[in-house]
């Protein structure tokens, strides 16, 4: 399932805008709008250095178009007080997701925000990817943040519908969510501290996957 850099979206999309109606009808599929009934999200098994057991959280919308997680210890560091460790925190979760039957999910877009402080010459990069249970893991999406810079950031992955990678209809899958930090103090000097989290304490930064819902062909 190869990722994008959500900035890429202008650009398809206005390469879109140029096509023939017939191509555009060719290339592009129009989003599905989501099952009726009940989609819920449960952790499976967690493991990583940036969620301690009790320190993930994962809920689905009440509109069945996308659920979050939510982290409380998330942080990666360099610098001044720092371990050997700590410049890289990883989280990898496996997620039960249910959802009405007769339908399957792929997950079209991913959101991930936080909070950096990089000294100038530091640099922190947040990468992710995501996949099924029993699939090839997709490629890994990089996203990097040079100092000086304090402030929330924010990064997006998109894929488009043609490379979307759907659930199995009829079987019970757990999708795989692997995420991670790390900070470097490049040329900042080994004293001055930098950080880059991905937590919240009140529930109020949370990591969004966005779903797309297609129907399953009757057996």
């Amino acid at each position: 399932m190869p990722l994008r850099r959500i900035a890429l979206g202008a650009a398809v999309a206005a390469l879109t805008a140029l096509a023939t109606p017939a191509q555009a009808q060719a290339s592009a599929a129009a989003p599905s709008l989501p099952p009726p009934g009940r989609v819920t999200v449960d952790v499976a098994g967690v493991n990583g250095s940036g969620c301690p057991q009790g320190t993930a959280e994962v809920a689905a919308a009440s509109d069945n178009t996308a659920f979050t997680v939510t982290y409380s210890n998330y942080l990666a560091q360099t610098g001044a007080g720092s371990g050997g460790t700590d410049f890289r925190k990883n989280c990898q979760l496996a997620l039960r997701i249910r959802v009405p039957q007769g339908f399957t999910y792929a997950i079209a877009r991913a959101d991930y925000r936080g909070f950096a402080h990089l000294q100038r010459g530091a640099y922190g990069q947040q990468r992710a990817n995501y996949y099924f249970q029993g699939n090839a893991q997709t490629t890994r999406s990089t996203h990097q943040f040079n100092g000086p810079l304090t402030d929330n950031w924010q990064a997006s992955d998109q894929t488009d519908y043609a490379d979307l990678v759907w659930a199995p209809c009829g079987e019970e899958r757990n999708l795989n969510v692997n995420t991670e930090l790390r900070v470097y103090a490049g040329t900042s000097g080994s004293q001055n501290l930098s950080f880059m989290s991905m937590d919240s304490t009140d529930g109020s930064v949370s990591t969004v996957y966005h779903f797309e819902w297609r129907e399953c062909p009757a057996s």
